[in-house]
């Protein structure tokens, strides 16, 4: 176990705050009493991607893939169109906070589900006194829709009393932006020029690319009440943006539905970034995740990692969403590190972790790396979800297993210690009644600390854990965004554990603090949300 990793159990342990890194409990998987979530809900509809009529509205990604994404030309109608109501040069919101502060990020939140509502007692509990959040990606799922805003952000959110400012994701996109830029901008409509506002070359694209819906004014009037307290009323001049908090900037851009800016917004970014002050980027699309590097193309060249990189711009850390958990990547440039941070873990459903390799991007040691849900528990969760919906009892995998498993393939010792049995051997599985290979392998392993004997891999384990995706294996099933769009549906995915996620920022004194909080859905985890990572960044004086 990493010194990061001690420090962090030492520290919740003290304060009797649960964790996954200190117990199953802490993880959910012991839940006793299911949250009050339940009856914040309006309904007990659960969001999937099977049905088709869901499918067909979200087509525009595959067009956009497939023939060109019009986003850039579109957004800068949107933001021509600000310009001309008096949006605030530069796109800069003042935000009076004081000295010291602190605020909300959390991604990807709009499924308006078991799920999304999961998150929102220990983000009411948390948040309480903090000055304004900010949502990073895919604020309305499935295609961002002015007409789903009352379930999927004004309901949920309405006991949050402070302003809620966001970044659009690729389904925010969807609809052309409209929903997004209707609700965070009070923006009307774009007039139809052309094509219409399709704004596509003729041919296949223009002819299926999917329009905006009509929003129903009415009802998004009755759904605005829900957050109409003066605290809670916030109005974005655009939909990339820099909040100006006096000792911090909030930087946030919008990267459309592939993933890359278009050349004004870059132009624009570099001429906000050259104010000395320390910045956090927010970013619809995370620039290191699953130990890939994605820089973010700027049209016309350069890309917004090279702005972000520059010492000169003295950016502490860049947080973007999509990717449905946490992750962090400690990146050393030059002779400091920023902080590069997954945070997609606010309301759909979770995304895999136990699919990403031993961490060596950037430079990044495995040892440095973060994620949330751990890879052990992510495996867990799908052999548990696979095990029941395939009637393949053999499948699953306990935690324990889950996290041997893990640590076996990327070589750690388990971030939490293992309770094997009386015997040696790992807790018999929840659904155990199928085939056992009792063979172990010839090594076992322990967690950091744990006096109980080691947990044995034995050879059904590792077929489990390769045909789940956690060990090597030409094909597996599917996880993660395959599994996530395509079958959800053909699970329970409103029983905890969630493995849901926020971030709480804080700046005190001369030192930045970003904590990741989780929410399991059960309710010793509302009442206390578990510490799941912190990092402490110092914020050097700036000469005024």
């Amino acid at each position: 176990m990493a010194d990061a990793d001690v420090e962090l159990e030492s520290r919740t342990s003290r304060s009797g705050r649960q964790s996954s890194r200190v117990s199953e409990a802490g993880a959910g998987w012991n839940c006793q009493e299911i949250g009050a979530f339940q009856s914040l809900r309006p309904n007990r509809a659960t969001f999937t991607w099977l049905r088709p009529g869901t499918l067909w509205r979200s087509r525009n990604e595959i067009l956009a893939q497939l023939f060109g994404d019009p986003s850039n030309e579109v957004r800068r109608r949107w933001v021509e169109t600000q310009r001309e109501r008096g949006a605030a040069p530069d796109f800069r919101i003042f935000q009076d906070v004081g000295e010291d502060f602190a605020f909300l990020v959390l991604g990807d939140t709009g499924e308006g589900d078991a799920s999304q509502y999961a998150v929102v007692p220990g983000l009411l509990k948390a948040g309480a006194g903090t000055s304004f959040a900010v949502i990073a990606s895919d604020v309305i799922y499935p295609t961002g829709s002015g007409n789903e805003y009352g379930d999927k952000f004004f309901r949920p959110y309405k006991d949050y009393r402070a302003p809620i400012y966001a970044v659009p994701g690729n389904h925010d996109w969807y609809d052309g932006l409209g929903g997004f830029m209707r609700v965070f901008c009070d923006a009307p409509p774009l007039a139809a020029r052309g094509e219409g506002f399709r704004l596509s070359p003729s041919g296949l694209r223009g002819l299926l690319w999917k329009k905006p819906a009509k929003i129903d004014e009415a009802g998004l009037a009755a759904a605005r009440e829900m957050r109409s307290a003066p605290e809670q009323r916030a109005t974005m001049p655009a939909p990339y943006w820099v909040l100006d908090l006096g000792r911090l900037l909030l930087v946030g851009i919008d990267t459309g539905i592939r993933g890359d800016i278009d050349r004004e917004q870059g132009e624009w970014l570099r001429r906000v970034s050259a104010d000395p002050r320390p910045k956090i980027l927010i970013t619809g699309k995370p620039i290191y995740v699953r130990n890939d590097y994605h820089p973010c193309r700027i049209e016309g060249g350069g890309t917004v990692d090279e702005i972000v990189r520059d010492p000169a711009h003295n950016y502490v850390a860049a947080i973007g969403g999509d990717v449905h958990n946490y992750q962090r990547f400690p990146v050393r440039v030059g002779d400091r590190v920023i902080q590069y941070i997954v945070s997609g873990g606010g309301g759909a459903f979770m995304h895999d972790t136990h699919t990403i390799p031993r961490v060596d991007v950037g430079g990044v040691h495995e040892d440095d790396f973060r994620c949330y849900p751990l890879r052990g528990d992510s495996l867990s969760f799908y052999s548990l979800l696979y095990s029941r919906r395939l009637r393949m009892r053999w499948l699953y995998l306990t935690p324990d297993e889950g996290l041997a498993l893990m640590s076996r393939q990327v070589g750690n010792v388990p971030p939490r210690s293992i309770a094997a049995g009386p015997d040696g051997t790992p807790p018999a599985p929840a659904v155990s009644g199928g085939a056992s290979d009792s063979a172990s392998d010839s090594g076992s392993v322990s967690g950091s600390g744990s006096t109980a004997a080691p947990v044995r891999i034995t050879t059904r384990m590792k077929w489990a854990a390769r045909l789940l995706g956690g060990w090597p294996m030409p094909f597996h099933l599917p996880v993660g965004r395959f599994f996530h769009r395509w079958i959800s549906e053909l699970s329970d995915w409103d029983t905890p554990p969630f493995f849901k996620s926020f971030l709480h920022v804080s700046v005190t004194g001369d030192v930045l603090r970003i904590r990741c909080l989780a929410a399991t859905g059960c309710l010793a985890q509302e009442l206390e949300p578990p510490l799941e990572d912190e990092v402490e960044i110092p914020l050097a004086p700036v000469p005024r």
